[in-house]
């Protein structure tokens, strides 16, 4: 374990306190580089994965947490990454975490949905811009960056997809006028009149189609990750198949890292969810909820009866 302080000027309001977590000597040197990049001073860097809870005791407070997780094998990260998350939220802190796509399942087993930016193998510049973001967040200043807007936008619009599927399912897809809470037991059989009206096949058919327009198109025209993973999600409700993390960030067709964020987004508006495998601690689903469920069969019925194709 090598702990090392750099100096650092109380007086400097203008300056955040950042602590690095890695696991490898080249993780190090990156996540100090987008730190000085990303104008927050590093006060302490933890080299090894020996005894991280030990290390962070012995420092006060910091704003931002930055982990890089390349060199660490899941055994270690299993113990590590909940240290780490009770001590960001503990602080109030921003964590951003930089990992491989081989890892995803295994970091947000344990970050999805805490207080971390999520980045996926990422360069030098998503680091940075993650730190510029989390400092803003710590320092409770209006952030002007543009990648800050570009989520302000992403949250919107998944708010305006989640509006539009709740009243889907209180109105044309719900002949009583509103929508029954039903259980969130993924095996649940669905609710009676539901049957019949789309098949899984009708599902898939409609990714298909979406993924084709990038062979005559150019695809980058017609991101829209949400209601793919959305579309995803509901196949396999209706098929009764899991969806780990990882297998739903392809389905997205964006890079990973955009992919976590907009689940991220998706669990803040409450249309899904991360279920835990019960039959193997380091695995994790993620499932539509009640509320999603009945607004994919809301939106299932609509178009039926007017008689129109999934979009």
């Amino acid at each position: 374990m090598g702990l090392g302080f750099d100096g650092f000027s109380s007086g400097a309001t203008d300056v955040r306190r950042a602590i690095v977590i890695a696991f490898d000597r080249a993780g190090g040197d990156m996540a100090v580089r987008a730190a000085a990049h990303g104008g927050v001073q590093v006060v302490a860097t933890i080299t090894s994965g020996d005894d991280v809870a030990a290390a962070l005791d012995g420092i006060a407070h910091a704003d931002l947490h930055l982990i890089e997780t390349a060199g660490a094998g899941a055994d270690l990260l299993d113990t590590v990454l909940p240290v780490l998350r009770e001590r960001a939220v503990r602080d109030r802190a921003r964590m951003v975490v930089a990992f491989g796509a081989e890892q995803i399942d295994t970091v947000t087993l344990h970050l999805l949905g805490g207080p971390a930016d999520l980045l996926c193998d990422a360069g030098l510049s998503d680091r940075v811009a993650a730190i510029a973001l989390g400092r803003a967040a710590v320092g409770g200043v209006q952030d002007r960056d543009p990648d800050s807007e570009r989520l302000r936008r992403l949250n919107e619009e998944v708010a305006r997809i989640a509006e539009v599927l709740a009243r889907l399912a209180r109105g044309e897809g719900d002949a009583g006028g509103s929508v029954r809470d039903r259980s969130k037991d993924y095996a649940a059989p669905p609710p009676a009149g539901v049957m019949g009206t789309v098949t899984a096949a009708e599902v898939r058919g409609a990714i298909r189609a979406r993924r084709l327009r990038g062979q005559y198109l150019p695809a980058e025209l017609f991101a829209d990750p949400a209601w793919d993973m959305l579309l995803d999600l509901f196949a396999a409700w209706l098929e009764r198949t899991q969806v780990s993390v990882s297998s739903l960030c392809i389905a997205a067709a964006v890079p990973p890292t955009t992919a976590l964020r907009w689940i991220g987004t998706l669990v803040d508006a409450g249309l899904v969810e991360r279920r835990d495998d019960p039959a193997d601690r380091r695995r994790a689903f993620i499932v539509l909820t009640a509320r999603a469920v009945a607004g994919m069969n809301g939106y299932a019925g609509a178009v039926a009866s007017a008689g129109l194709g999934w979009a």
